[in-house]
């Protein structure tokens, strides 16, 4: 009798053998005490050293609207946007919370080497403790910006509270965007050099510092594509429900969630494919 008809006829099953993904996914979730855990605790070890501590949270984003604004500002001239102070404001916060979510994701697996190496647990609890930090930070960031809205003279209005469904949408898509990165870069870590470069194309090019259909208004056919991009959609439909003056159309709300649903899904059986090999020593 061979070893696998032994195992299948005593009912015994591989250690660390990928489980069905219903399976998988069900796993994962009787250990969300343990992700939420992680996140709380990765929340403080990054803030408790900083004399500041967790005021950086809301400041950060502060700091890179001003610094962006102000060079932008000046080089737009006349084409700036209305109320250019808020404009950038909104579109800073929220493409942080992307960045900052595919980027801590993307190190997910490979910072937590060891912990992978000597614990059997669902991998992807670790992405989605990044997913669940991130959205921890976010409540603090929102916050901060409302604030700031109401400095620069914004008047407040019942869709504020449209930034609710805007931000699980958006939680939806960076978990998606978290997963699949985290696949990546556990089996080829020097893609964690190249995201600081996709950040950074993705910020130039999502109408974070400028609008697209000024900038772009002499190419309608280019102007028409930006209408699925995802992250240009989720800064549009923050804008246009924080902001007077500025409309959101209407099937931007479901292509977003279209979008953050399928990158679900992909970043989910992507992850979920490749969980035996994790932790893997080369």
């Amino acid at each position: 009798m061979s070893v696998a008809d032994f195992a299948a006829e005593n009912n015994l099953h591989r250690v660390g053998a990928r489980p069905p993904l219903h399976k998988y996914l069900q796993e994962m979730w009787q250990r969300r005490d343990f992700a939420i855990a992680m996140a709380r605790y990765k929340i403080e070890a990054d803030n408790q050293k900083n004399r500041l501590g967790m005021i950086w949270i809301g400041l950060s984003p502060v700091l890179t609207a001003i610094v962006y604004g102000v060079v932008f500002g000046l080089l737009q001239g006349d084409r700036r946007p209305d109320n250019f102070a808020s404009f950038i404001i909104v579109g800073v916060f929220l493409f942080q919370y992307f960045t900052n979510t595919m980027n801590s994701g993307a190190k997910s697996i490979v910072s937590n080497r060891s912990l992978v190496q000597s614990l059997a647990f669902p991998r992807m609890t670790l992405p989605m403790a990044t997913v669940i930090q991130q959205l921890m930070n976010v409540v603090v960031i929102i916050g901060v910006m409302y604030v700031i809205l109401l400095v620069l003279g914004n008047p407040p209005s019942l869709s504020w509270l449209l930034i609710v469904p805007l931000v699980m949408i958006m939680t939806v898509f960076n978990a998606g965007v978290a997963l699949f990165t985290a696949r990546l870069t556990a089996h080829t870590r020097d893609l964690t050099q190249v995201l600081p470069i996709v950040t950074r194309i993705f910020f130039y090019t999502s109408g974070v510092l400028f609008p697209i259909d000024r900038v772009l208004s002499h190419f309608p056919a280019l102007v028409k594509v930006y209408d699925f991009h995802p992250i240009y959609e989720f800064l549009v439909i923050g804008r246009g429900v924080l902001l007077e003056g500025y409309e959101v159309p209407a099937e931007y709300w479901l292509y977003a969630s279209a979008w953050a649903l399928l990158l679900l899904v992909i970043g989910t059986v992507t992850f979920w494919a490749a969980e035996e090999s994790y932790g893997r020593v080369d």
